[in-house]
């Protein structure tokens, strides 16, 4: 019994260990209208917007060197799926007074994947 116990605890350490530093998703189509503004990759530069690796799970507005406006800023959203979906369909709805341009991804489809996908950036 022992030894199946430390088998499992080894099989969870080794998955968790392996998940921790799984690969991004690879990008979906979407993504080529994000990365007109938006790098990706870790550590790479600003763009137009924010670089976006690593922002899920965080306050909106406070990772990172880009400097956000006080509208986004000062609004206090984690970027979870609800508060994505949210801004991907509508931005300036969502924070208004915000600099993002982007007009807003209405198919609910399109906006899980992207969604999955900065789940992913990390």
């Amino acid at each position: 019994m022992t030894t199946l116990r430390l088998a499992l605890a080894a099989s969870a350490t080794l998955l968790t260990a392996a998940t921790a530093h799984a690969e991004p998703a690879a990008p979906p189509s979407t993504w080529a209208r994000c990365a007109v503004c938006h790098s990706n990759a870790k550590g790479a530069p600003d763009k137009i917007g924010p670089n976006l690796y690593g922002v899920y799970g965080h306050k909106m507005g406070v990772k990172g060197t880009y400097k956000f406006s006080d509208a986004v800023k000062k609004s206090g959203l984690k970027l979870d799926d609800a508060t994505l979906d949210k801004w991907l369909e509508n931005p300036a709805k969502l924070v208004p007074g915000n600099r993002m341009s982007f007009p807003g991804l209405k198919d609910p489809a399109k906006r899980a994947e992207l969604i999955a996908y900065l789940k992913s950036l990390k």
